[in-house]
């Protein structure tokens, strides 16, 4: 039976023992509902909407309810109009046709003698206008802001911001009317007037130049809230309106952005803001931050900066986890603008390290990246290894890249600097990445008066822990390397030397090929590593004979790489005439900047920008792109991101580089030494394409000896000539044509060399081109920079790219392309998969 009432309605909902008898009695009470409703019983409507609303709000369907609110609204009674309109925001919303019947009833209502029936209309628009709602009903709502009802103002300014937000083209209907509001000595009707110019003012910049001259009136309404004394209307925890005073410094902070003059004018109210506000209570930590906003948005003094960062330095000391956050989020913006005054604040945000709370050590681990300098980049250091050694996984990779090239950039010495690489890999060994590690073998060479140092420190720490991946690649390479100096000097035993003999050595070198945590890539290097040691001059015959036997137990391993290796050095291993020169030490590699990736939320070490020579993550974030010459990046980084969250529909954090992985997980093999059988390297079962050991990276892509390769300088193995392929035209279009030439190696097998030719077909030049290329995930990308961005008529200019892809596959490209040409300027896009099949080569 249908119930009278919504009280009673309530009632026997809450009796309901199970939702299947609450679904059944709402089911049978909606049916009571349209019975009602198609009987056109006006006595019992309310009541009905009343519960057609509760039951909306349960979750059950009751849309079907819109025409009989639009009946209520059209009621001469107050209660009515309430409920009705109450209903039309519950039930209808802005992208509805029965909207449309609705903006009659609001246009009559807004201009009803009863000032509540007003507000009731002006609410309703507030919430659901549409578009064409905010254009019909645009000039009642003028009309009512000029009211000499405060209570109608207030309301009219929340339905002009309504209006300004969904047709930004009508803010010019509101611009005096605005102003006035800015005059009136309600508080309500102010801090509403106050949000609609905001608003206004960050869509044009027209506005900004309208309200500027109403500053002093701004100032003047701040300074009355901050020297008043207490007001019962309007204190907050013993603050006056904190809410009004939050609004108006924001807007202090739109005007006085970039507008050296307005900015002057505010420096003394916002000095007092930051000086009398209590920080004791919330609300007036509220009103500091939005101050200490402005102050370092503004064309501020640099004492009142400098006022800012201590305030946001106080903040880092507060017990609320809410407070300190908001204070190191801030900092790291702020901290390119004046490093000095965050560095004092150094000792707090590394005690911020040790919080319990996450997101709190996240933001302070990367302010603490941006504070480390010469002058402080031990003491840094130390914390941040001190943290390395408690922190959680995640952090682990990007602090080990961030300490690193802190210590590449800034270190006192080279044997503060191999001590700091030395610590971080006994540490978090597991999370360091390849580019590390070769700029670490790379120091190791080229600082001959450290290599017994370091090769005797590597050695004791392999003794102690062979469970980390990257320590025992480098221990392991660096021992092979310079096992003569190990043997002749011996390891520091504290302040000793102890003697190490050649079966110490292979004896340690076993133990790491029969670890558990030994992975085919640590095998690989230890066979190496040990053929190496057999051709030196100190180790003995049966220490050889003890290697031959090591290598040859591994001619069967069930792993063909570690087959193929072993097979290889054994067969060198019965070459007595060449052995010694092809494993003899190698040259010092080529000198240059670690590649200075992204990681750890894109934060770079120290408050400068990077250095000239480092590289940025190519587009597809597999492979670092290298750098242009003098420092000009082939792809700005932000275009990298725009692109591939173009290419992938996503953001690009959601697709973590692959240079970020963390050393024990990479599948890398040796593939140098095979160049000296004239062999190809075999391509694993994997999809993405074989790479080299780790330490691969120190070469260059124009095939530099690795470090881990043994074959002489002087004797390279020898290539096979590259084949050219004739090209093909990828972009043709606004008088611009992309040419791609693919250039293929048999000796290289998934490597293609391409060279974009542009030309101009016309007399108008391409300005500023700039090229960009994205590649599946399977592949690997790298870009030169173009020889010359802007493309004259008649010239051609090149740009040099190079892919690596599993033997066998298909090279896809998207390309981009943006240019100016005769004062237009273009972006385009385009894929493109017109090379040949089979470009890469086999894939057997």
């Amino acid at each position: 039976m249908p119930y009278h009432n919504l009280k009673a309605l309530i009632k026997a909902i809450r009796a309901c023992k199970t939702f299947a008898d609450e679904r059944s009695l709402i089911v049978s009470e909606s049916a009571a509902i349209r019975a009602s409703f198609r009987a056109e019983d006006s006595f019992t409507r309310h009541n009905n909407i009343a519960k057609l609303l509760y039951i909306q709000m349960l979750g059950y369907p009751a849309q079907w309810g819109q025409i009989e609110c639009l009946k209520l609204v059209a009621s001469p009674r107050f209660a009515d109009k309430r409920l009705g309109y109450l209903g039309i925001m519950l039930l209808l919303d802005e992208s509805q046709e029965v909207l449309t019947l609705v903006t009659n009833s609001l246009k009559n209502d807004m201009n009803h003698s009863n000032m509540y029936a007003v507000g009731l209309a002006l609410c309703t628009f507030a919430n659901i206008a549409s578009e064409e709602m905010a254009r019909d009903l645009c000039n009642e709502v003028e009309k009512l802001l000029g009211s000499s009802n405060t209570y109608v103002r207030k309301k009219a300014a929340l339905c002009a911001l309504r209006v300004v937000r969904k047709v930004p083209d009508l803010h010019d209907h509101f611009t005096e009317k605005a102003k006035a509001l800015l005059n009136d000595r309600n508080h309500g009707v102010l801090l509403s007037g106050i949000t609609l110019v905001i608003e206004m003012c960050q869509q044009t910049e027209e506005c900004l130049d309208e309200f500027r001259p109403m500053l002093p009136l701004l100032v003047r309404h701040l300074k009355s809230l901050v020297t008043t004394g207490y007001s019962p209307e309007h204190d907050v925890a013993g603050i006056t309106d904190p809410f009004l005073q939050v609004k108006i410094i924001r807007m202090l902070r739109l005007l006085g952005r970039n507008d050296a003059q307005a900015s002057e004018k505010m420096n003394d109210i916002l000095a007092q803001v930051a000086t009398n506000t209590d920080s004791s209570k919330n609300v007036g930590n509220s009103i500091l931050y939005e101050a200490v906003l402005a102050i370092l948005d503004i064309e501020a003094d640099s004492g009142l900066r400098v006022m800012a960062i201590n305030i946001l330095g106080k903040f880092l000391s507060n017990r609320d986890n809410n407070i300190r956050y908001v204070a190191l989020h801030t900092l790291n913006k702020v901290v390119t603008m004046d490093t000095n005054a965050v560095q004092r604040h150094r000792s707090i945000v590394l005690d911020c390290l040790r919080d319990g709370d996450i997101s709190i050590r996240r933001r302070a681990l990367e302010l603490s990246y941006a504070l480390i300098n010469e002058s402080n980049v031990k003491d840094m250091i130390r914390e941040l290894l001190a943290f390395l050694a408690v922190a959680d996984n995640e952090f682990k990779l990007g602090m080990t890249t961030q300490i690193c090239l802190a210590a590449e950039r800034l270190a006192p010495n080279k044997r503060w600097h191999i001590d700091t690489v030395l610590r971080v890999l006994k540490l978090a060994g597991d999370y360091v990445r390849e580019e590390i590690l070769s700029a670490f073998v790379r120091l190791v060479c080229h600082t001959p008066e450290l290599q017994s140092y370091t090769v005797s420190k590597l050695f004791m720490a392999l003794k102690e822990d062979v469970s980390q991946e990257s320590l025992t690649l480098a221990a392991v390479w660096i021992i092979g390397e310079f096992s003569t100096t190990l043997m002749e000097q011996g390891v520091y035993d504290g302040n000793e030397s102890r003697p190490v003999t050649d079966t110490e050595v292979v004896d340690l070198l076993e133990t790491v090929l029969h670890t558990p945590y030994a992975t085919p890539v640590s095998r690989q290097f230890v066979l190496a590593s040990i053929t190496k040691i057999s051709s030196r001059a100190r180790t003995t015959e049966p220490v050889r004979q003890r290697i031959a036997g090591i290598l040859e137990s591994y001619e069967t391993n069930l792993d063909l790489e570690i087959q193929q290796r072993a097979v290889e050095f054994a067969a060198l291993f019965g070459q007595t005439g060449i052995r010694a020169g092809v494993l003899e030490e190698m040259p010092p590699p080529e000198v240059r900047s670690t590649v200075v990736g992204v990681v750890s939320e894109n934060k770079p070490v120290g408050p400068t920008a990077p250095a000239k020579d480092s590289t940025l993550v190519d587009l597809m974030g597999d492979e670092p792109a290298v750098a242009a010459p003098g420092g000009a990046s082939a792809i700005p980084a932000q275009a990298n991101e725009d692109l591939l969250a173009q290419i992938f529909g996503g953001s690009t954090s959601s697709a973590p580089p692959a240079t970020t992985t963390p050393a024990g997980n990479s599948k890398a093999s040796v593939n140098d030494i095979l160049g000296l059988f004239g062999s190809t390297s075999v391509a694993p079962a994997a999809p993405a394409p074989a790479m080299s050991s780790p330490f691969d990276a120190l070469g260059s892509s124009g095939g530099s000896a690795s470090l881990f390769s043994t074959a002489p300088a002087t004797q390279p193995a020898r290539a096979a000539p590259a084949q050219k392929s004739p090209g093909y035209v990828a972009y043709d279009k606004n008088s611009l044509k992309i040419t791609l030439n693919p250039q293929v190696s048999a000796q290289r097998p998934g490597v293609v060399l391409i060279t974009a030719r542009f030309e101009v077909a016309g007399s108008v030049p391409a300005q500023g081109v700039n090229f960009q290329a994205a590649v599946p995930k399977t592949q690997q990308m790298q870009m030169q920079p173009m020889s010359n961005t802007d493309v004259q008529p008649g010239a051609t200019e090149t740009q040099a790219l190079k892919i690596v892809a599993p033997p066998g596959a298909n090279i896809r490209l998207r390309l981009r392309v943006g240019f100016t040409m005769g004062g237009q300027t273009i972006q385009d896009q385009v894929d493109f998969n017109g090379f040949p099949p089979g470009l890469t080569g086999s894939a057997s």
